[in-house]
C-alpha cells in the first residue's frame, strides 16, 4: 500500500471515529452524559492519549533514523566510487574496461534510486553484476609494487560499493511496521470517539476535528514516506550520484 494510500486510511478511521462518537452522543441517554461520566472518561483517553504520544514519537525516531541510513548510503557510495575511479587511473591504461564497469554500476543505482518496489527485481544487484566489477579488478596483473598497491585498495574500495548496493537494494524492502501502525490507528479512533461523544454537534465541533484529523494523516504520510527514503514524495538525493557520475571516466 501506497504511503498516501496509508495516510488516507489513517483520516478515514480517526475522523470516522469521531462522527461515530458524535452519533453515539445523540443516542445516549442523558444520565450517561454525566460530569462524573465525561471525567472517567477522560482520565482514561489520557491514559490513551500518553501512549500515543511515546509510539507516535518512536515511529518519527525510526523513520527519521531509516531516512537518514538511506542519504548516508547514496553519499557514502558516490564518494567510494570516486575514489575508485581515481585508483584505477593511477593504476594504468589497462583498468579502462573496470572503469566502464564502475561508471554503469554508477548509472544502474541512478535508476534504481527511483524505481519502485513492484521493479525491485529487474534492478536486483546480483542479476546487474554478471560481469562484476571486483572481478574485472582481480583480473587485473599488477607490473610493479606501487600497482599492487593500488589494485589492492581498487579492490577494497569495490566491495564497499558492493555492500552499499546490497544495502540499499534491501532496504527498499524494508516495511512500515505494519502492527504498531495499525494498534496507533486503533487508538487514534477510540481518543475520537471520546472526542465526540460529549460534544454537541456543530460546524466548529466537526471542522476542528476534521483539521486534527487530517493533521495526524499528515504526520502518518510523512512517516511511511520517510520509509522509502529512495522513493515518493520525500526521498533522499541523488544528487551526490551524479556529481559522481559527472566525475567518473574523466
Amino acid at each position: 500500500m501506497s504511503s498516501i494510500a496509508i495516510s488516507l486510511v489513517v483520516f478515514a478511521c480517526v475522523f470516522g471515529g469521531a462522527m461515530l462518537g458524535m452519533f453515539i452522543h445523540l443516542r445516549l441517554p442523558k444520565e450517561h452524559l454525566s460530569a462524573d461520566s465525561k471525567e472517567a472518561v477522560r482520565l482514561a483517553m489520557g491514559v490513551v492519549a500518553t501512549t500515543v504520544a511515546l509510539v507516535l514519537g518512536l515511529l518519527v525516531g525510526s523513520a527519521k533514523s531509516f531516512y537518514d541510513a538511506g542519504n548516508t548510503a547514496i553519499t557514502q557510495l558516490a564518494a567510494d566510487a570516486v575514489l575508485m575511479d581515481r585508483v584505477l587511473v593511477h593504476y594504468g591504461p589497462e583498468t579502462q574496461e573496470a572503469r566502464v564497469v564502475l561508471r554503469g554500476s554508477v548509472v544502474h543505482l541512478v535508476e534504481f534510486k527511483g524505481a519502485n518496489r513492484s521493479a525491485r527485481t529487474r534492478f536486483d544487484p546480483q542479476a546487474a553484476e554478471r560481469d562484476t566489477l571486483y572481478d574485472k579488478i582481480e583480473q587485473l596483473s599488477p607490473g610493479n609494487e606501487n600497482q599492487r598497491r593500488l589494485r589492492g585498495q581498487a579492490l577494497e574500495l569495490a566491495a564497499q560499493v558492493g555492500h552499499t548496493r546490497w544495502l540499499m537494494f534491501e532496504q527498499k524492502a524494508i516495511p512500515l511496521p505494519t502492527p504498531l501502525l495499525a494498534m496507533l490507528v486503533f487508538w487514534l479512533a477510540m481518543l475520537f470517539v471520546s472526542f465526540g461523544m460529549f460534544v454537541r454537534p456543530n460546524a466548529v465541533v466537526v471542522t476542528s476535528l476534521l483539521v486534527s484529523a487530517l493533521a495526524l494523516a499528515g504526520a502518518i504520510l510523512l512517516i511511511a514516506e520517510m520509509y522509502e527514503p529512495y522513493g515518493g514524495l520525500i526521498q533522499v538525493s541523488d544528487a551526490p550520484l551524479r556529481a559522481a557520475l559527472a566525475q567518473l571516466m574523466h
